[in-house]
């Protein structure tokens, strides 16, 4: 069966990475849920998807320069006054579910890794007793490198599309993924345009395909052998599976 997995907390149905939409998808029977980390200044790891706050919130300036607990300040837009969650508040919500939890660790918004995200958001599901279930992600391989080696036994997720093709090439971009990743979540255009060449290069068992939203092309996906997809509709997704 193919894996659902909600998509910044299934983002076209509740704010995305709010606590409402995560303790919303929480109770549905999908299979993961995928949110974004940022580290501050301070040390804080919040859960938002750019490196800039002003899409998503009524505030302006890079995630990196909050100062401690200010997040709190700042409210989440289309959200009834809900402040940008940390790391810590999101894995509370999961932590007595079975879901997967997909952690992508994004950089500063000049491309670059926060240095030490790895080991400290290892350092939180750990904490928590949550390795098994944590997945962390990235679509950089030097991101990639750095979990492995910071954070031992927790698997890992590489996302890839066609900007990555173009930066890494599509056989030689899959191949070095596939050093560091044990998913690779292909975009899912470049999937289908794909399809032959990639899945000659990467078993199917461990290909996700992103973000299909439609009936018809969740229909699609979730009928590929295929290890998962990512969603911003889990609902239209668990009808389609059905």
């Amino acid at each position: 069966m193919v894996h659902i997995i909600g998509h910044r907390g299934g983002r076209n149905l509740w704010p995305e990475n709010s606590l409402s939409g995560f303790r919303n998808l929480a109770q549905m029977p999908v299979d993961g849920v995928e949110f974004d980390i940022h580290l501050t200044k301070s040390g804080e790891i919040l859960v938002i998807h750019d490196p800039m706050l002003e899409r998503t919130t009524d505030a302006h300036g890079p995630v990196a320069d909050l100062a401690p607990g200010k997040h709190r300040e700042i409210r989440l837009r289309n959200s009834d006054a809900e402040a940008i969650p940390t790391l810590e508040e999101v894995l509370a919500v999961f932590k007595d579910t079975p879901l997967e939890l997909h952690i992508e660790l994004k950089n500063h918004a000049d491309g670059t890794p926060y240095e030490g995200l790895a080991a400290k958001a290892f350092a939180a599901v750990e904490r928590l007793g949550l390795v098994e279930r944590s997945i962390l992600t990235s679509f950089h391989p030097d991101v990639l490198a750095n979990i492995r080696n910071a954070a031992t036994g927790v698997r890992t997720l590489s996302s890839f599309d066609a900007k990555s093709a173009d930066r890494l090439g599509l056989a030689s971009g899959l191949n070095l993924m596939k050093q560091y990743s044990d998913i690779i979540a292909v975009e899912k255009s470049l999937l289908q345009a794909k399809w032959d060449e990639i899945t000659r290069l990467v078993p199917v068992d461990r290909l996700g395909a992103w973000v299909p939203n439609e009936t018809r092309d969740l229909e699609y996906w979730l009928a590929k052998p295929i290890r998962q997809i990512t969603t911003d509709r889990p609902d239209l997704a668990l009808q389609a599976r059905r």
